[in-house]
């Protein structure tokens, strides 16, 4: 979709050419008259036929003395980012379905008290709201509006806004393809096919790793999740080098699980298809690269996805069996549905070897996050008050909201078990805390955090696909942290192959099955 930004007023909006012309109206609108356009507001409120409530519509059809051939008054409340968010995204999905609407035009009030967010909010809206899936559709049209331009009161004064609302549409949008792609479409080969393509942008490096390399780096605990799949696994790393060289990066790492039966440990039929969408964390640290190469800012990323399938064949993991993590801790498996912290723990170690300033994993992790906070918050974890304060504060400024949780050492207790280092899951009280317990025990030599998204990463229903969430949180984090001192620690930490030497035979024995005592 083609994006542009243009100073506006009521005036010029009336002879702005387009198949749709939406006004944002907010409470505090003026009911002077005016121009054409200014005239029409101010008689509809009189007449009692405008509610400045947000979404509320008043629609016109080729109004006397108006270039658009449609008009769309729409309130907009108090005018804040969430407003304007709520009322274009109202506005435009009634177009979605429109073939003769392809060029769109936003009016933004005048007065705003944040017009950079209200832009970013309206940008942002207006792709989720146009938004189609085609991929693997025989005669899907495509997305039919073509273009849309955002009139503010002064262009250039939001151009940085303007620009980071589009970088944020391009990264949100290849987290939503690859999120919505079925498994067969998905696979974890697949998935590094796609990061190589975000080779391509400038400042990006990709390399994507197969079973063999990840058997020497000893990741005895990923692989125990690959091996009951005729898939092979891949595990992706990303780098985008924007800032200093030497200068500690910020780390992402993704769940990337593009099928989920739940192992051994089965799921139930129902709703199974919807474990396509449990690589959607992946998904969105490829989004966040996408987004990245788009604005280049001054700081440096790296991307870590470890893509597996988890399937329930003669070699699957059993529940009860014990495998060896990169980092030489060893876990019993008592279920084999809680594989995604099974992935992430060896790609939470690898990450030592890049003496992180901050390292935030993003994963579809567990159902206990939905029941704890529904679809609207991710759920946040974290070992450091400074960052989870900042992705507090970058979810809050990116409408794309989390919520912090507890992370208390007494959680960790259902955690221990007789037979190795830990356990793979705690029981069923507070289920997405114990999970994030047990990323925390491969995350100690780096501040870290854990994004719980099983909630905010796809919609079911009639509404079912990905949500691209959180790719507008963790770039507005990842942009917050330009200029800022490093977090890293002052000594470098230990290269992980050490802890990958000493652990890769017992991975690569806890990884076969193991015939039982005669």
């Amino acid at each position: 979709m083609d994006f542009q930004l243009k100073t506006l007023d009521t005036a010029r909006a009336a002879n702005e050419k387009a198949d749709a012309l939406v006004v944002l109206v907010p409470d505090n609108h003026a009911a002077a008259a005016g121009p054409v356009l200014a005239d029409a507001i101010a008689a509809a409120r009189k007449a009692g036929d405008l509610e400045t409530k947000v979404g509320k519509q008043l629609a016109l059809y080729r109004p006397v003395g108006m270039a658009a051939a449609r008009v769309v008054l729409v309130g907009a409340g108090d005018g804040s980012a969430g407003a304007v968010r709520q009322a274009v995204g109202t506005a435009v999905a009634g177009f979605k379905s429109l073939s003769s609407v392809r060029r769109i035009a936003i009016l933004l009030p005048e007065g705003l008290a944040q017009p950079g967010a209200a832009v970013r909010a309206a940008v942002n809206a207006a792709a989720d709201a146009s938004y189609v899936y085609t991929t693997t559709k025989s005669k899907a049209e495509g997305r039919r509006i073509e273009r849309v331009l955002v009139g503010v009161a002064d262009a250039d004064a939001v151009r940085e806004d303007f620009a980071h609302a589009q970088a944020q549409v391009a990264g949100v949008e290849f987290a939503k393809e690859w999120g919505n792609r079925p498994a067969n479409f998905a696979t974890p080969t697949l998935l590094g096919d796609a990061a190589k393509t975000l080779g391509k942008l400038a400042r990006v490096k990709v390399e994507v790793l197969g079973p063999r390399e990840v058997a020497k780096l000893g990741m005895g605990s990923f692989m125990s999740v690959a091996q009951g799949s005729q898939e092979e696994l891949r595990f992706i790393v990303l780098r985008y080098d924007g800032g200093p060289k030497g200068e500690a990066p910020v780390v992402l790492v993704g769940k990337g699980i593009t099928f989920d039966t739940g192992g051994i440990s089965i799921k139930p039929a129902g709703e199974m298809d919807e474990m396509k969408f449990d690589m959607c964390g992946a998904a969105s640290v490829l989004g966040t690269f996408r987004a990245l190469g788009e604005l280049q800012p001054a700081i440096n990323v790296v991307g870590l996805i470890p893509a597996a399938e988890n399937m329930p064949d003669g070699r699957a993991l059993k529940p009860g069996d014990v495998v060896t993590s990169m980092s030489g801790q060893t876990i019993e498996v008592l279920n084999t549905d809680a594989e995604g912290r099974l992935v992430l723990c060896d790609a939470l170690t690898y990450a030592e070897r890049f003496n992180p300033r901050a390292v935030v994993d993003i994963a579809t992790l567990t159902g206990a996050c939905v029941i704890a906070l529904g679809a609207v918050r991710s759920g946040l974890f974290s070992s450091d008050e400074q960052l989870a304060a900042d992705l507090q504060a970058a979810g809050d400024t990116a409408l794309d909201l989390c919520w912090r949780m507890p992370l208390d050492d007494e959680y960790a207790e259902g955690l221990k078990t007789n037979f190795a280092d830990v356990a793979n899951v705690a029981g069923r009280a507070g289920g997405a805390i114990t999970a994030a317990k047990f990323l925390h025990r491969f995350a100690k030599k780096y501040p870290w955090a854990h994004l719980d998204i099983a909630g905010s990463a796809w919609k079911g229903g009639q509404a079912k696909g990905s949500t691209g969430r959180p790719v507008g949180l963790l770039l507005q984090y990842v942009v917050s942290q330009v200029g800022k001192a490093s977090a890293a620690p002052k000594a470098p930490a230990k290269p992980a192959r050490k802890a990958a030497a000493k652990a890769a035979v017992p991975a690569k024995k806890a990884a076969r099955t193991v015939k039982p005592a005669a």
